[in-house]
This record gives C-alpha cells, sequence and structure tokens, in this order.
C-alpha cells in the first residue's frame, strides 16, 4: 500500500505555507457545447474564450491566491465521465497559457468525473494537481449515477510518470446525494484517503457557492487525520475566520467574483481583500 507520507507530501511539496487559496477559473463554454456560438468560426471564439480566461488569471495573480484551478464550467451539460478528446486538448492549451502566466501551481477538473482527462491535462501542461469529484464509492448526481475510478486514476498516474500530480478528492460532493442508504461522513473520508488513495480531502457545502456545513467540516477533519482538508465552496470573508480552524486550504470561486455573482469576471479587489484577511490569520498561526 502506498505510504500516508508519500500522499502528504505531494500537497505540502505544492502548498507549503499556511492556509493555501486555490483560485477557480470558470472556463466558458468551450467549442463543442451546446453554450458556445461557433458562428463566428473557431479562431474568433477561441479569442475570446483566451481573453476571459486570461483575464481572470491575472486577476487571481495580482489579487494574490497561492494557485489556481480550471475546469470546464461552461460545459453544461456535463459529461458523467470520459469527456470528448477535444476537450482535454482545448483545456491543455489553456492550460499551458495560464500556468507560463502566472507561473502559480494549477490544478485540473474536469467535469463531471473525468479525472483520466484531468491528470493528462495536468501532466501534459505542467500543472501539479488535480480535483475528482467521485473518487471512491457512487453518487447520485444530474449526470445519473458516478462511480469513483479510484482503480484506474491510481494505476494511471503511475503508468504515465505522473507521480508528482497529487489527486484532491471530494467527499460526498456537491450536487450530489447517496446511492441507497450511504455512508457514514467519517467512513467516507477514511475510505478516500486510505482505500482511494487521495492525496487531499475536500468537503463542500451542497451545491456552488454554498457554505460548508460546520460540523460536516469537523467531522472531515477529524477523519482525516493528517491529510490536508480542502473547503471547496462557500467560503467568503465573513465565515474565513470560523471555518480556517479546521481547514488546510481553500477552493475560491463565487467569492472572488464581481459582485460574488458566479457568472461575473474575476474581481481582483474582491480577491486581495479575502487574501489580506487570510494574511491576517496566518500571521496569527505563526506567533
Amino acid at each position: 500500500m502506498q505510504p500516508v507520507a508519500d500522499q502528504l507530501h505531494r500537497i505540502k511539496k505544492i502548498f507549503s505555507g499556511k492556509l493555501p487559496v486555490i483560485g477557480m477559473i470558470h472556463l466558458p463554454a468551450l467549442p463543442g457545447s451546446p453554450g458556445c456560438e461557433m458562428q463566428a468560426g473557431f479562431a474568433n471564439v477561441w479569442s475570446r474564450i483566451e481573453g476571459v480566461v486570461m483575464a481572470d488569471a491575472k486577476a487571481l495573480s495580482d489579487g494574490g491566491v497561492d494557485g489556481i484551478m480550471i475546469e470546464n464550467f461552461g460545459d453544461v451539460p456535463f459529461f458523467p465521465g470520459v469527456n470528448p478528446v477535444h476537450v482535454a486538448t482545448l483545456m491543455t492549451a489553456m492550460a499551458t497559457k495560464v500556468r507560463q502566466s502566472t507561473r502559480k501551481p494549477i490544478g485540473i477538473n474536469v467535469l463531471r468525473n473525468d479525472g483520466v482527462s484531468a491528470l493528462a491535462i495536468a501532466l501534459a501542461s505542467d500543472a501539479q494537481f488535480i480535483r475528482v469529484n467521485v473518487l471512491s464509492g457512487a453518487r447520485v448526481t444530474d449526470q445519473g449515477v458516478i462511480q469513483g475510478g479510484a482503480h484506474e486514476l491510481l494505476r494511471y498516474r503511475h503508468q504515465i510518470g505522473a507521480g508528482h500530480i497529487a489527486i484532491l478528492a471530494d467527499v460526498q460532493v456537491k450536487h450530489s446525494s447517496p446511492l441507497g442508504g450511504g455512508t457514514l461522513l467519517s467512513q467516507d473520508v477514511d475510505d478516500l484517503c486510505h482505500r482511494a488513495l487521495a492525496d487531499g480531502v475536500i468537503v463542500s457545502g451542497s451545491g456552488t457557492g454554498k457554505a460548508v456545513d460546520i460540523d460536516a467540516l469537523k467531522s472531515t477533519r477529524a477523519a482525516a487525520g493528517n491529510h490536508p482538508v480542502f473547503i471547496g465552496s462557500g467560503t467568503s470573508i465573513e465565515n474565513l475566520g470560523e471555518i480556517s480552524k479546521h481547514a488546510y486550504g481553500f477552493i475560491v470561486g463565487t467569492t472572488f467574483k464581481v459582485g460574488g455573482v458566479l457568472d461575473a469576471p474575476v474581481d481582483v479587489g474582491r480577491v486581495a481583500a479575502f487574501m489580506a484577511e487570510v494574511g491576517g490569520l496566518r500571521a496569527k498561526l505563526n506567533h
């Protein structure tokens, strides 16, 4: 079995400081998705997408985040598993541009649960981590029943020489419900860490932008042991002080958008204000 020390090393090598903050880049609808208007031709469409993404990347970087995660959020309705090849190709091209322009640690999430593509994109674009919504167990989602594929993903990581790329995995992921009676949260966390071999655990609220339940967060933290626990939704300046007591780090999307609106561009002022609050918390932890 893979030593726990190897799992912890991947995350801490990427984020060595306290309370790391990962800012989200929600990609607009990519070519091939229903929301992408292709009448203007691929070159013009791609130029527009690139402009949106690079503006968000600059705002996140200038605002002081510690890392950036890129996901194909505009590609609704999502494939439950493997995405078409062109999605991986386009995301690789965009992730490479973001990585080169910001020099920040980069993560990849291919919705809804395409960990294999995410890993391949990460390797090709020099990204350092990926997010997988359902790594173990099974969840009922709007895409149907999604089953964990840890057995495939962990072997694939070994086969392609991507052992340095960390896998952050959701526990009881948002926008889903348990299959049948479900299992205890603590058992799901334990399975993620020690049977599915996730490098870190993500706990979220019930949906995008929804705050995490504090009791669920505490239970996740207790069950995760030494494994890093990231909060995956609903973090704001208002609740940061409380939830930071039980988290290793944060993945932040909606809070960083203009007006706190999910579909809006990233607001560098909101990012900077949030990071200033995080800086205050870090200073207290260092005393």
